[in-house]
């Protein structure tokens, strides 16, 4: 089986929440016999923050303008059994019209930002989608679930939409020992975003400022450094992947805290849920619709609405916090991997390929 992809990036996980997940799946899916090509454009913003330029489990094909290597990639799409375009990759409706114009492939739109995409279509056109390409992809996987699926199949006629959530590779997410400088009480690792900030200030800035005798590290970009930050708050600009495992180990626990269009959205684990849990850090997170779907509230996990919850939850006794990580670690590895990922991908591929068969039979 062949597979092409053109996305975001796999090479670079700097700003942006892509890559983990697209290495975890193809890993998977490499694993499974599958060939795998994967088109990213080379733009300046991760080009000096590659984590890699070429991969053992993938054909990476980084390139500088489309019309470059158009014909090279169409061939390449010809020749495939599963082509996908997904979310924010440049040029994506460009690209996605001229795979949309080959037969012969099923036909997979990724959306790893569904509600934000979704939200801007009302109002404006983006890069990477057009309104009316919705209906024309065979299928179209969602990273977020609950409603939106069905918002895409009546209010925007997609064939098929189904969620292809988040997950962890655990061979490269586990419980390491821990480094001296990235030692905390908290940690919070995520790139800046607006409408993430309210949350921030009050969940880990706040919490940080009530208790100067507790360390809190966060890990991001983006962050206007001229901001003033509580002294016992150490900033990082980037953690490549190949920390957070040693930037896990190192938290008594760790903050997630989830864009506001997603939230608003539901259904929406971000991929640091499962890299923490596999890693064995207790999880303190922001609620959203869906979230008892993928863990156990009362026993996996610390739902947190202000600095006093967070505070009190970093009283708990070690050997309480370590029960929540272990549980959460356990069914993280059962339902939350590349593994699980690329097999429901696989699945829902089936399904689009009969149902696309069964349309074809009714008009012959």
């Amino acid at each position: 089986m062949k597979i092409t992809i053109f996305g975001l990036t796999l090479s670079s996980s700097w700003g942006n929440g892509h890559a983990t997940p697209y290495r975890a799946i193809l890993r998977a899916l490499h694993r499974r016999g599958a060939r795998l090509v994967f088109y990213e454009k080379n733009v300046p913003y991760y080009a000096s923050q590659h984590d890699f330029t070429a991969c053992d489990y993938c054909d990476l094909r980084l390139y500088s303008c489309w019309d470059d290597i158009r014909t090279e990639a169409l061939r390449e799409v010809r020749e495939s059994d599963i082509v996908i375009t997904a979310s924010y990759c440049p040029e994506g409706a460009r690209i996605s019209d001229e795979v949309l114009c080959s037969n012969g492939p099923l036909r997979v739109f990724y959306d790893l930002d569904t509600p934000i995409t979704l939200n801007r279509l009302r109002t404006e056109a983006v890069d990477y989608l057009c309104r009316d390409q919705i209906a024309a992809f065979d299928l179209y996987l969602s990273f977020t679930g609950g409603s939106v699926l069905s918002e895409l199949e009546r209010k925007h006629g997609a064939q098929l939409a189904r969620s292809l959530y988040g997950c962890v590779d655990p061979d490269m997410y586990f419980r390491v020992a821990p480094q001296k400088e990235f030692q905390c009480s908290l940690s919070y690792l995520g790139t800046y975003a607006p409408d993430r900030q309210a949350k921030l200030n009050d969940l880990f800035l706040e919490a940080a400022r009530r208790r100067p005798d507790l360390r809190f590290v966060l890990a991001g970009s983006l962050y206007p450094w001229e901001w003033t930050w509580p002294a016992n708050v150490r900033r990082i600009e980037h953690v490549a992947p190949g920390q957070h495992p040693a930037l896990y180990s190192s938290s008594r626990a760790t903050l997630n805290i989830t864009r506001g269009e997603m939230a608003e959205s539901g259904y929406c684990p971000s991929g640091r849920f499962f890299e923490a849990a596999a890693c064995g850090t207790p999880i303190f997170t922001d609620w959203w619709e869906g979230l008892d779907a993928f863990s156990d509230v009362q026993h996996e996990l610390c739902v947190v609405c202000t600095a006093d919850d967070v505070l009190a939850y970093l009283s708990m006794p070690e050997s309480d916090l370590r029960a929540l990580a272990e549980r959460a670690g356990r069914r993280t590895l059962e339902v939350h991997t590349g593994d699980r990922r690329a097999a429901e991908l696989l699945a829902y591929c089936d399904e689009a390929y009969a149902r696309k068969r069964t349309a074809m039979e009714v008009m012959a």
